[in-house]
């Protein structure tokens, strides 16, 4: 790569930057405007034009979980297990404490994500609980309906909001094979990929490398923030020249009031023979500190790719098939040992792209905070595979 001009790109400070936005003056544009700024302008025109780029996924997950906190009843109950709508939850936590999973549902096509769903569209769901008798908590049952504002405290935590990149899913097997991202038809009749690519949070910000524990970002319409490394965490991922990886790599959790939400972007799904999941937008601001950063986050279609994976081994290491570039997969077809496969996204670039807009205008306007990383995410792997 050649080396950058470094009067044309001057290195950019949080300060400055909040102090831009307290003014009114902070410019934002979306991943997808500033790389066709760069290819009208050039980088250092784009540079100096830009001050944030805003990216964004909407993506399908199961790896989540919904914490409540409920009142006290009287007389008060030390929550054993509950049911919220059949869906039993992990009580234990305190004494009005309820975990309950997102995924799941296999069997009934119900899970979570569909409970999150309902509580979301206002809807009151029955609720069952036993209790362990204590001289200050004597009861020992509880049958009632729980609403979204009868439940005093609800996160959603999502423990893989965001990864830098993501996987082409196929199957070189007969007949249909159910997967996390839909159903892959067999063999290599069609393929299905994870990650927006450019635009997407991990190809515009490789590394994660401006978000830590405490970063703000959009989730499902409200504010949540990164509370540290995510399921599945690899920062030492395989990775191109200019730093973008060429597999999932890094990732990170995040954490989100339920009571803020909007329904609009956040789905409840189910995917056939896998069971429940959430289609959910997160955005996230990504500040052009340095020409480093915007040089990364310029990056188009064509330079960034993902792995192929067939999908119908169940094994840990699936076996490789190559990679694709985003711009074969934008196009609807990619080659994979000489034959041409169909694929599809298995996610949302439409919710992806309003995601984006709103947290441009948000920060834009003040109403989102800007904030650089105090901590960044460990360095430590989280895919640590479990031998027995």
């Amino acid at each position: 790569m050649p080396a950058l001009n470094a009067r044309e790109f001057p290195p950019r400070s949080e300060a400055e930057l909040r102090r831009k936005q307290e003014r009114g003056q902070l410019q934002v544009r979306a991943a997808a405007d500033f790389r066709s700024l760069v290819q009208h302008a050039g980088l250092a025109e784009a540079y100096a034009a830009t001050d944030v780029v805003v990216a964004a996924d909407a993506g399908f997950t199961d790896q989540a979980s919904l914490h409540l906190s409920l009142g006290p009843t009287d007389p008060p109950i030390r929550l054993r297990d509950g049911q919220l709508a059949g869906i039993p939850g992990l009580a234990g936590c305190g004494s009005g404490e309820l975990v309950l999973p997102i995924g799941g549902g296999l069997a009934d096509a119900m899970g979570g994500a569909q409970l999150l769903g309902a509580l979301l569209a206002g809807r009151a769901l029955p609720f069952s609980a036993s209790g362990e008798a204590t001289a200050l908590h004597p009861r020992r049952e509880l049958h009632t309906e729980l609403s979204l504002e009868q439940i005093g405290g609800g996160r959603l935590l999502l423990h893989r909001a965001i990864a830098e990149n993501g996987v082409v899913a196929l199957s070189q097997a007969d007949g249909p094979c159910p997967s996390p991202y839909g159903t892959l038809l067999g063999p290599a009749a069609n393929a299905l990929y994870s990650c927006g690519g450019a635009g997407s949070i991990g190809l515009t910000m490789p590394g994660l490398a401006l978000l830590g524990p405490g970063s703000p970002v959009l989730v499902g319409g409200a504010l949540g923030w990164v509370v540290g490394a995510g399921s599945g965490h690899q920062p030492g991922c395989r990775r191109q020249a200019s730093g973008h990886a060429r597999s999932p790599g890094a990732a990170a959790a995040v954490s989100v009031d339920l009571h803020e939400l909007r329904p609009e972007w956040v789905r409840p799904c189910v995917f056939e023979g896998h069971g429940s999941a959430l289609l959910i937008t997160v955005a996230a601001p990504v500040p052009l500190i340095n020409a480093a950063v915007a040089r990364q986050a310029a990056a188009g279609p064509d330079e960034l790719d993902a792995p192929v994976l067939d999908l119908s081994v169940p094994r840990r290491v699936k076996p490789s098939l190559g990679s694709a570039s985003y711009g074969e997969l934008l196009s609807g077809t990619i080659t994979v040992q000489g034959r041409p496969v169909a694929c599809a996204p298995s996610h949302s670039p439409r919710l992806a792209a309003a995601a984006a807009e709103a947290l441009v205008e948000a920060l834009a306007n003040g109403s989102f905070p800007l904030r650089l990383p105090l901590v960044p995410l460990s360095p430590r792997p989280c895919l640590v595979p479990l031998e027995a």
